[in-house]
Parts: structure tokens; sequence; C-alpha cells
């Protein structure tokens, strides 16, 4: 075989090779790397009147394809979210999230990745309640219940062991399930928890 048409065939196949390794990078699954990164908001989030009934809009964050503003469906729940952001990376911790939490308008899901703190939370705020902000139902820890106003650290150990018994908590409404709380006490501390 002459030495040009073998050139211009590994010229060739080269390109196909770099335009391939292109297209998996712009088309194929991809994390947000900085910390920054800008937010994705959905086209008609900001929507209102008759369109916006029976609608919520949530925030979804952390290991998801598409982090962005969402609107869903009124009773969604937390993994319907998930997938409406491309749902959950590979290092996404979804045993940190409650998938079958009911989704409040204005409510943030956050999807820690594998190994992070657990300060990242479904629900909005922190689990640990930093800077003002509700703990996660759905993950927080025995010493995290028991700062809220009106709960102890036995109250604290029944409603960690009720989520576990009954697979998570799908709203705040469902602690009126566990012994020793009722409408005051639920009253007290509800604007203190997410589910």
């Amino acid at each position: 075989m002459p030495e040009q048409p073998r050139l211009q065939l590994l010229a060739w196949g080269v390109a196909a090779v770099l335009v391939v390794v292109a297209g998996v990078k712009l088309l194929g699954p991809h994390e947000p790397d900085a910390p920054g990164a800008p937010v994705r908001v959905e086209r008609d989030a900001t929507a209102s009147g008759p369109r916006g009934a029976g609608t919520v809009y949530v925030h979804v964050a952390g290991a998801v394809r598409r982090p962005g503003l969402y609107r869903v469906s009124s009773g969604s729940r937390v993994a319907g979210a998930l997938q409406r952001a491309g749902g959950p990376l590979r290092k996404a911790d979804l045993t940190a999230v409650n998938l079958a939490a009911r989704l409040e308008d204005g409510q943030q899901v956050v999807v820690p990745r594998v190994g992070a703190a657990a300060a990242s939370t479904v629900g909005g705020g922190t689990a640990s309640g930093g800077a003002g902000g509700p703990i996660s139902l759905g993950s927080a820890t025995v010493d995290q219940l028991d700062g809220l106003d009106g709960i102890g650290p036995t109250l604290a150990q029944r409603i960690v062991e009720y989520r576990q018994a009954h697979g998570g908590l799908g709203s705040v409404e469902d602690l009126r399930e566990v012994e020793g709380i009722g409408e005051k006490r639920l009253a007290a501390i509800k604007e203190g928890v997410n589910p």
C-alpha cells in the first residue's frame, strides 16, 4: 500500500476518535465540579396562574445530573424530583435521602456524595441544623433531635426507631405516630424540622 493513502487513513482514524471523545464529553453525563456552579432553572419555573395550579417548585442540588429548580405535581415524592433532575450521579449517597418524602413548595432537596459530611440532606437546611436551618427527619441523629426544644434523648431515640421501622417519615405530621408527640409538641418543633 502506498505511503500517502496509509497516512490519510491514519489521519481519518484519529479524527474519528477525537469526534467520538468530544461527543461523549458534550453529550454524556457530567458532574458540576465547583460548588458555585450555575443553577439550571427549568423552563417556565417562574410561571404563575392556572397552569401552576397543583404544582410546587423544588430546588434539587448536590450529586444529581442536572441540578436546578423544578416544577413537580403537588404531592410528588423526592424520588420524582430526582428523576426530573436526571437522576443521581454514581457518587450519590441515596441512603442519606428519604426518597419517599412528600415535596413541599419551596423545598430544597440536597443529594450528598458518598463520604460527604452528614450535613447535606434532603429537605432544606442541614441535618445538623447549622446556620439556624431546620434539621432533616430523614437523616438526623439522636443527638441532633435531642437539640430540638421539647425533645429529650428518650423521645429522640423513639423518633429514630420509628423512622427505621417505617422506612422513614413521609412528612413532619408523621411525627404524631411517635409515642410522646402530641399536637402541642408537634407545633413547637414543626418549624425546626423537614421530612
